[in-house]
């Protein structure tokens, strides 16, 4: 009786441990194995039968275990040390560490990867300004902001445009007990302007419950309801809160498995959770949703990246020949067909401003490019950005990699301590000295441009060929003021496009009318409004 009552009571704290640390039951994890050999060494001790003799000086031990308990602790120790050490060792697998990420293709001109991009498509808002601008619309509803809180943002895009989407979530346990039908919706912060701003809790006039969720309880977690609903021996990672096209809820988790032992974490496919009925759907990679932006998780990329530089030269390379690093992380870009990447910089072991190549990783494929060419780093970016506005104190945000004209170019907003959007600055990849900050994007671009063009194109020889030079007549021209600055709007006859100019550009500018014939010059792109780099009025020419 009294083992039966014990086997029950270890069976008991067996199920609790595996319900509040949901270990994958499979080969490569060590949960499940970890869990059982606490069981049984509780076991063991309990059976030894332990007390203590009339002296109270000598403990006695009334019954021995058996030799098969000891057999199979033994074995499950085994199996979390030695086994696990021999199978996962970078040392005894540092080639299959070394080629995790897959093949990886050479790039030519990383400009060509990133698709060019019209100005009112530039992030603007990161993800520390998204959440000051989700709890300003929360915290305008005290009702509403009393009973929840704001979730992790993630990027996305949802009908083509780019937004930081993030759960409403319960704000702890009795606001959870008191509502657990799921909290009223989610916000949606546009990542290109700060001033759009959404909280949605209706769809098709329909109320939004999100049900499960991160911050619920027992049944209604997200990572408990999958586990016990079929997906207990299946590794599970990266909970995603993504929207589709329609605006419904999901969450987007990532099924991985083992490749080298209990190491080499590999993603093979998603799990598409509905976060209102907690109906699951799983994909393979090649079948996942169009609308599901990211699969590879960014810790997994990360990993598998720095292996990729490591063992280049195999595990024994003291001197750190040819040895790679990743820079500052990973950063969410996305570039030419809408496709989305992890962006970073690499560097040599031990460098720090200069990197040596720039790595581009397919969010849902894995498919990686290489592009061999030196350049600044998101740090060093971000010390020439905040080293123009010194005396403000600004701190630069996490650099996004655009292609501004066939220049490869760091965006990046400048920040006061509060959070807030002050100015913006462009900074070239390949020259980080070659910078742009206004107060403004369109000013920060014809800042940038007029920099990189005194440079003489030195970093970027052959955007020469995109350049193009017409002369014409002014048939409109209208000045505009933004942030104090002065921008001058012209159009010109036989060509569609509206031209923008300031006095840095030319001091003609100003006085110019409209009759005057000019000559200009500007980068060939596809932006409806273009700046001019050079400006010729003929009319004060032969005046003169």
């Amino acid at each position: 009786m009294k083992k039966a009552l014990l086997i029950a009571f270890l069976v008991f704290i067996g199920f609790m441990l595996c319900y509040l640390n949901l270990p994958v039951i499979q080969y490569g994890f060590y949960g499940i194995a970890l869990i059982l050999l606490l069981l049984l060494s509780l076991y063991f001790f309990i059976a030894l039968g332990l007390s203590v003799d009339n002296t109270g000086k000598k403990i006695i031990v009334k019954s021995m275990p058996s030799k098969g308990l000891l057999i199979v602790v033994g074995l499950i120790f085994a199996y979390i040390t030695l086994v696990s050490f021999v199978t996962s060792a970078t040392i005894f697998h540092t080639s299959s560490y070394q080629q995790m990420i897959g093949k990886v293709e050479n790039g030519t001109k990383i400009s060509k990867h990133i698709a060019p991009i019209s100005m009112d498509k530039i992030r603007v808002v990161d993800q520390d300004l998204a959440y000051l601008l989700g709890e300003k619309i929360i915290g305008s509803q005290p009702a509403l902001g009393s009973q929840i809180e704001l979730g992790r943002f993630s990027i996305q895009k949802v009908n083509g445009e780019l937004y930081w989407v993030a759960p409403l979530l319960h704000s702890g346990f009795f606001k959870w007990f008191n509502n657990s039908a799921g909290t009223p919706g989610y916000v949606m912060v546009s990542a290109t302007n700060e001033r759009d701003v959404k909280l949605v809790q209706t769809i098709n006039n329909k109320p939004i419950k999100i049900k499960y969720q991160t911050a619920a309880y027992f049944s209604s977690e997200i990572h408990r309801h999958v586990y016990f609903n079929g997906y207990a021996t299946v590794g599970l990672a990266d909970f995603t809160f993504e929207v589709d096209e329609a605006g419904n809820p999901f969450w987007v988790v990532t099924t991985y498995d083992k490749k080298i032992g209990f190491s080499g974490n590999n993603a093979n496919g998603i799990l598409v959770v509905d976060a209102q009925t907690g109906a699951i759907q799983q994909y393979e990679i090649k079948n996942a949703p169009v609308w599901v932006d990211r699969i590879q998780p960014a810790a997994f990329i990360e990993n598998q990246l720095n292996d990729w530089g490591e063992y280049v030269n195999g595990y024994w390379n003291f001197s750190n020949t040819d040895k790679l690093q990743i820079t500052e992380g990973l950063t969410l870009v996305y570039g030419q067909n809408n496709k989305s990447y992890w962006y970073t910089g690499l560097t040599s072991v031990g460098s720090d401003e200069s990197a040596v190549g720039f790595v581009l990783v397919d969010t849902r494929t894995k498919e990686t490019t290489f592009y061999k060419q030196s350049g600044a780093t998101e740090y060093a970016a971000q010390s020439s950005a905040e080293g123009k506005v010194q005396e403000k104190g600004y701190k630069a945000s996490l650099p996004i990699p655009y292609n501004i004209n066939g220049i490869p170019t760091y965006i990046m907003t400048l920040k006061d301590d509060g959070g807030l959007v002050k100015m913006y600055a462009m900074v070239a990849i390949n020259d980080y000295t070659i910078v742009g900050v206004g107060n403004s994007m369109r000013e920060t671009l014809t800042l940038f441009k007029s920099v990189y063009n005194m440079a003489g194109n030195k970093i970027n020889p052959s955007n020469v060929a995109s350049k193009k030079s017409i002369s014409s007549v002014i048939s409109r021209i209208q000045s505009d003021v933004k942030n104090g600055n002065s921008f001058y709007y012209f159009t010109i006859k036989d060509y569609p496009n509206i031209f923008v100019g300031s006095s840095q550009i030319s001091s003609e500018i100003p006085i110019s009318v409209v009759g005057d014939s000019v000559t200009i010059s500007f980068d060939i792109d596809s932006e409806q409004i273009i700046d001019v780099t050079n400006f010729d009025n003929l009319n004060l020419k032969s005046k003169k």
